[in-house]
């Protein structure tokens, strides 16, 4: 499956804002957003409105790269919120929130979803004691995910810094075991990213 392996700064300047997906560097003076805030590119016109269409791509694709996911996978949680009752917008971003790689992410056993993403892959985290390698995996009320390898350095310095992000209140961490419950799955007013899921809606509905 195809993923974009270039710089990841350069996505967060085409956005026009942070999409945190270099960890504690985003924190910090050196990220790019602090130095260079306008678009990439030698030609870039930062004065031009997009029509409607265009701030409904800008969307869709603003949240994918912050989930760091391919066309193919966004479509398919897109289909999933379609198929489940509710408000389809906010299906979606809730099942984006239950993957196992995001979860991973904002129990802070990682720094950013990439990395997330990584630990789950190389079979380094496990859900209710069994082994889950898929970073798709959708977590439920009552889970229990857990760092099978308590001595990782890159966990240990990840959960150094979770204070500078903050918990969501749904969710409860066990730091000296490595282990996190998801007590309630989120609702909307759970996630506080600025997302306009209705115009990612209207996208897909076109």
């Amino acid at each position: 499956m195809s993923r974009y392996v270039g710089p990841s700064c350069r996505l967060c300047r085409r956005e026009g804002i942070k999409l945190f997906l270099k960890g504690e560097r985003c924190y910090t003076e050196k990220c790019a957003m602090e130095k260079r805030n306008y678009p990439p590119g030698q030609h870039v016109d930062t004065k031009s409105k997009f029509q409607e269409y265009g701030l409904r791509l800008r969307e869709k694709q603003r949240v994918r790269r912050i989930y760091g996911l391919s066309e193919k996978q966004f479509r398919r949680f897109f289909a999933m919120s379609e198929r489940k009752e509710g408000i389809t917008g906010t299906n979606f971003l809730v099942f984006l929130e239950r993957r196992i790689d995001n979860m991973v992410y904002r129990l802070g056993f990682a720094t950013s979803r990439k990395e997330a993403r990584q630990l789950v892959s190389h079979n380094h985290i496990t859900v209710n004691g069994k082994k889950v390698s898929a970073p798709s995996y959708i977590v439920k009320a009552g889970d229990a995910i857990e760092v099978k390898h308590k001595d990782l350095p890159s966990v240990q310095n990840a959960l150094e810094s979770v204070v500078r992000r903050g918990l969501p209140s749904w969710i409860e961490l066990d730091k000296e075991n490595m282990k996190g419950i998801i007590k309630l799955l989120p609702t909307r007013e759970d996630i506080t990213m600025p997302i306009k899921e209705q115009l990612i809606v209207e996208y897909y509905s076109r």
